[in-house]
């Protein structure tokens, strides 16, 4: 059996409840490729794998970072490579899962050859955000750019001025380089199993994943966190889930209409997820019916794993 193992698959899927029972079952570690679970105290809106489960199995890239704090796709990718160096040393199987594609596309196939920061151009495009607002950048972005722009939210400062720089510096949208990764294959020999659903069974399970994060707490969970001395990271704050409580907070909709952007929004982040997966290659796709349980997805899996 294969030693190391990526899960996909869009927001709300499944991807880590099978990412526990798998390691559970082969004696794995779990290595998270989210960019947001790596924040401590942001556990309801990210949808943290419970204290009992990191408990039973060891989880990696959670509760490493205050949300004050950023993390490039650089950044991230060292500490990947770095948790894999140690499950390995611990001569263990490991487990990647997480919904951030980017993230999730370097570490398999390899990072993408794009220009370097210009610090004049993105100072100015800071300024215009100042002056004419994140929004206005965005629908630009939508001009030069719809396929980054349909993945970046709105909200997402410093990718949009990313997206912007590029294209300006080169003439050539980011998604362009984005798309041309040095790899054909994955990398490392990794096995990489998806999960998909039907829409609107995804839909359903996004909008029941949003309705327990309010019932958990979510609207408290972002109280205390802008209660904190050091403010909210750009990148923290433009995650799903936190930027609509935020405007809520700031007076600008009520809290039943921010419920209802989140949930509109986090079907935005699933079609970006699956227009990032159609790249993919090598995957091996699980189609999970509605009837499906947990242990039956974990049995087809543990199936496809065998050599």
């Amino acid at each position: 059996m294969n030693n190391m193992i990526m899960i996909l698959g869009v927001t709300a899927s499944g991807k880590s409840t099978l990412a526990f029972d798998l390691a559970r079952t082969i004696g794995a570690q779990i290595i998270s490729i989210d960019s947001m679970k790596v924040y401590r105290r942001m556990d309801i809106g990210t949808a943290k794998p419970s204290s009992e489960r990191r408990n039973a199995v060891k989880h990696h890239l959670i509760d490493i970072l205050e949300p004050s704090e950023s993390c490039s796709a650089g950044k991230f990718l060292d500490l990947t490579n770095q948790a894999i160096d140690l499950v390995k040393s611990e001569n263990k199987p490991l487990i990647a899962a997480g919904g951030t594609a980017l993230y999730t596309k370097t570490l398999l196939y390899g990072m993408f050859d794009g220009p370097p920061a210009n610090d004049d151009i993105r100072n100015a495009l800071k300024e215009r955000i100042d002056t004419e607002g994140i929004q206005a950048l965005h629908r630009e972005l939508t001009q030069v750019d719809p396929e980054a722009s349909e993945r970046i939210h709105p909200n997402d400062a410093r990718r949009i001025i990313r997206a912007l720089e590029v294209h300006q510096i080169t003439g050539k949208p980011i998604s362009s380089f984005q798309n041309q990764f040095s790899a054909e294959k994955p990398l490392d020999n990794w096995k990489i199993i998806g999960l998909r659903r039907q829409k609107d069974q995804e839909s359903r399970r996004m909008n029941l994943r949003v309705k327990k994060m309010v019932e958990m707490g979510l609207l408290e969970e972002v109280e205390n966190l802008l209660a904190e001395d050091n403010p909210l990271s750009k990148q923290a704050a433009a995650a799903i889930g936190y930027a609509e409580i935020i405007d809520h907070l700031k007076g600008e909709f009520s809290f039943d209409e921010a419920i209802e952007k989140i949930k509109i929004n986090t079907r935005k982040f699933a079609k970006s997820q699956r227009t990032w997966f159609k790249s993919f290659k090598g995957v091996t796709w699980i189609d999970v019916e509605e009837d499906q349980t947990p242990d039956d997805i974990l049995n087809e899996t543990m199936e496809l794993l065998q050599p």
